[in-house]
């Protein structure tokens, strides 16, 4: 009798092992999942931007606990299957494993939205480098019959033209009217390469006027944004300013700032 005792406790401590591991594995791919469909569920029209938000919300509250729970787990299950003689340790790690780096990265994803530690981005989403007559929008408009925000500036979110220049001046003083010592067709061309090397989507490039508008789509939540450069001669030089603006959302955390900058490095 005691013999089929001890024999026992290595398949009871097993079933525990295997119980814990699927534990660990589930919640894991369920909090990866639910990261998932915060967006999934924008791309397939099933909820708006401020659901998508809420849910990776949870994502970002519980998804390092559990990646930090299931790292844990993983390391005593490993410990305990082989001081236990359990066997089948690799599997049960495996498990574990599998639902802590789920977990790590339903994590990461929207801790990657959170602006860099002691930067404080202003609640804005249109982005001109020229503050007094920022370009204007002409072929992008038909495409923003339903967006919430709207294409005169500061005319959003209880804000004045006033105000969103000053609040950009603040935040953002490198973005300013940019010069080049060339034509204005070689800068209009290298305008064209440097919105197609960012893989924006091109609306209009109407050389005459020294107008490009384009509009770049962000990877995870599908945003839309719009842009629209201006370039124009001045003696030998050309001056080209740029303005970037979403079309939902009140602050944009840096993101308008960012694509400028790009462009205008590449630039």
């Amino acid at each position: 009798m005691s013999d089929e005792i001890i024999s026992s406790e290595p398949n009871k401590f097993k079933l525990y092992l295997n119980i814990a591991a699927l534990l660990v594995m589930l919640a894991g791919i369920g909090i990866g999942v639910l990261t998932l469909g915060s967006a999934a569920g924008i791309w397939l029209g099933l909820w708006d931007f401020r659901r998508g938000f809420d849910l990776l919300r949870i994502s970002n509250n519980y998804g390092d606990i559990i990646a930090w729970v299931g790292l844990a787990a993983t390391i005593a299950i490993v410990i305990a299957a082989k001081l236990l003689h359990t066997g089948n340790a690799v599997k049960f790690a495996s498990f574990a494993a599998i639902g802590t780096v789920a977990a790590a990265i339903a994590y990461a994803v929207p801790e990657s939205f959170r602006p860099p530690e002691g930067v404080n981005y202003p609640p804005i989403h249109d982005i001109s480098t020229d503050l007094s007559s920022p370009p204007s929008f002409v072929d992008v408009l038909p495409l923003r019959v339903d967006a919430p925000n709207t294409v005169v500036y500061g005319g959003s979110n209880n804000m004045t033209p006033e105000r969103l220049a000053e609040l950009t001046a603040e935040a953002y003083p490198d973005l300013v009217p940019q010069q080049y010592s060339a034509p204005v067709d070689e800068v209009f061309d290298r305008a064209l390469a440097a919105v197609e090397q960012l893989g924006w989507e091109l609306v209009s490039a109407v050389k005459s006027e020294g107008r490009i508008e384009a509009t770049d789509t962000t990877l995870w939540f599908r945003f839309k944004d719009d842009i629209v450069i201006r370039l124009e001669a001045e003696g030998s030089q050309t001056r080209v300013n740029a303005r970037s603006l979403s079309r939902v959302g009140g602050g944009d955390v840096g993101a308008n700032a960012i694509r400028l900058r790009a462009f205008f490095e590449l630039l």
